[in-house]
């Protein structure tokens, strides 16, 4: 639990305006030690999306023991949170999952104990909820299993790619598996269509990375000076007939990093709409394939044991791969 204290009454005086949770400081207790600051906050603001925690940071709104702080700063027993005024929220007016969305979750479990649960998440369902986006697998699995924010995810995968997702079931093993992630203690590979044909063997790729923001909020990723270092590491599996299947092992996780990486060698993810080859993706989609060929196939990690899972990409792969275009 986080004491707070209330620095003003920011409510709105205006009684046809939203009301605004005041400005208040919360002081993290031993329970809630090394969390990040994101999850802290999404915590103490119920039911606000994720983009606003990240824009309150972003503008300096939030502070920790006085200071400005990132998002994904770990926090200390004893440190005190300023958390700024946001719109207060009817708990009512919270989107509710779909029953069939929680059904196809479900039945998409590959591996769940006390600890944890492990997805074959599918494409086109984003992992937590946004500004444009009601609700996402964290908030389905939340509904499904009746618990609260201490169901969270370890890790994040981009809206359309499809495969392994790992969350906590309670705030120990949440922090426990992200510090996994933090500590880049996880080998993670992935299945990837690219366009045209890969050469035979492996490439290495490396770069600095950097996110950039476009007008309306969108986030686009690039190498260049000022990024942080990336690597993957690409390797040829099987030739198709205008794309190619590929197997990826990232040692590090940028935004859209594979993406980007794949792109920027002249070799594009089939069906990105980010970063892709627009008129192959195309033609493609008139052919009857339509998705961003991404998948995260294999998480291998030290966490209670030795853990290993594999899910292998969609079967329907290798009719993409043999389409004539």
């Amino acid at each position: 639990m986080s004491t707070s204290s209330s620095e003003n009454p920011a409510l709105s005086k205006d009684s046809n305006m939203p009301a605004r949770t005041p400005v208040r400081i919360a002081e993290v207790s031993e329970g809630l030690a090394g969390q990040r600051l994101d999850n802290f906050l999404l915590r103490e603001l119920n039911n606000v999306p994720r983009g606003v925690v990240y824009k309150l940071c972003r503008k300096g709104q939030v502070r920790v023991n006085g200071g400005r702080a990132k998002p994904d700063r770990r926090l200390e027993a004893g440190d005190k949170v300023r958390i700024p005024p946001v719109e207060a929220r009817d708990e009512k007016a919270v989107a509710r999952v779909p029953d069939s969305v929680i059904e196809q979750l479900e039945t998409a479990i590959v591996f769940e104990d006390d600890d944890l649960i492990l997805l074959n998440k599918p494409a086109g369902i984003a992992v937590h909820k946004g500004s444009s986006v009601p609700f996402g697998v964290v908030e389905a699995m939340r509904q499904s299993r009746k618990l609260g924010r201490e169901l969270d995810l370890a890790h994040r995968l981009d809206r359309d790619t499809s495969g392994c997702l790992l969350l906590g079931k309670h705030a120990g093993a949440v922090r426990g598996l992200q510090a996994v992630w933090k500590e880049r203690e996880v080998e993670k590979r992935y299945s990837a269509l690219l366009c045209g044909h890969w050469p035979a063997g492996e490439k290495t790729l490396i770069s600095h990375m950097k996110k950039n923001q476009l007008r309306g909020g969108e986030r686009v990723s690039s190498s260049g000076e000022g990024g942080k270092r990336a690597v993957s590491h690409v390797r040829l599996v099987k030739k198709g007939l205008a794309c190619c299947k590929v197997e990826v092992r990232i040692e590090t996780g940028r935004t859209h990093q594979i993406r980007v990486h794949t792109q920027e060698a002249g070799h594009p993810v089939l069906g990105d709409d980010k970063y892709g080859d627009r008129g192959l993706n195309k033609a493609y989609e008139r052919a009857g394939h339509k998705r961003l060929f991404l998948h995260a196939q294999q998480l291998v990690l030290a966490w209670k044991g030795e853990r290993h899972w594999q899910v292998p990409a969609p079967a329907d792969w290798e009719k993409t791969l043999n389409t004539k275009i």
